[in-house]
């Protein structure tokens, strides 16, 4: 951080892929300026402090999915019976609080599938069966407001039900996630039987065309070698280039 590149802006124009909550933790003080790429952005004090990571700085990056790609035969072949699907842990701590009172609420009810989750081959089979035979997909909060988990549901054609009010989403200045989920409060999300009527009042031609535009946004999730227009990598860069031009306007600005 004494290098003169880092000094010319005080880090602004350097990009640190934070790929944890706790990466650098001891030295964010001093990083702070840069532009760091998160796979979350927890402003509520969980995880970060104020003032380390805020949009107009930083940038959201997709979880690397866990599932394989189900394709347009794998989806034009899939007999989604199950209404609303969710595998993973159940009890969780800090803003994952609501995921043990959804459980509560959905467990034992018509056409839901909640199941503890589960490491290795196994777990991962479960899941992938179970995605792939359901139409939507739950997605609360765990530890940090995010996981593979949602890019999961994507990759295997399944509406995710986002349930977390601090989320922020990977380019949301590009895409409208909008057209392939369906965005629930907490609040709303934990009253006695709201979530399932809700759900099952989403009509067929909507979930139909939520469905295909899940096939059509997939690209922008899966990571590659080489890289893909339109897919991650290339949406990152496109993106970085626009926080660059804005930092250096802010630092000049500061300047004169």
């Amino acid at each position: 951080m004494g290098q003169p590149a880092w000094n010319r802006s005080e880090g602004r124009d350097h990009i640190l892929p934070v790929h944890h909550p706790w990466s650098f933790k001891s030295v964010r003080k001093f990083m702070k300026k840069a532009i760091w790429l998160l796979p979350d952005m927890d402003s509520t004090g969980n995880w970060y402090k104020p003032g380390q990571v805020y949009l107009e700085k930083d940038l959201i990056l997709p979880y690397v999915a866990n599932l394989d790609l189900c394709d347009a035969k794998c989806l034009s072949s899939s007999r989604r019976t199950t209404l609303l699907f969710f595998r993973g842990r159940l009890k969780r701590n800090a803003g994952g609080k609501i995921r043990a009172k959804l459980v509560e609420e959905l467990r034992g009810a018509d056409g839901v599938s909640i199941e503890e989750g589960t490491a290795g081959e196994g777990g991962k089979e479960a899941a992938q069966s179970g995605m792939r035979k359901s139409i939507f997909c739950l997605n609360p909060a765990g530890d940090t407001p995010s996981s593979a988990r949602l890019f999961d549901a994507i990759v295997s054609g399944c509406i995710p039900i986002i349930v977390s009010d601090e989320l922020e989403l990977p380019f949301e200045g590009i895409l409208d996630y909008r057209k392939i989920a369906l965005f629930v409060s907490s609040s709303d999300a934990l009253q006695p039987g709201w979530l399932l009527s809700f759900l099952k009042s989403v009509s067929t031609a909507q979930i139909k065309e939520m469905q295909a535009n899940l096939d059509k946004y997939v690209r922008h999730f899966l990571y590659s070698h080489p890289a893909q227009p339109l897919g991650p990598e290339d949406l990152v860069w496109r993106m970085v280039r626009q926080l660059l031009l804005f930092s250096w306007l802010l630092f000049i600005s500061l300047l004169l």
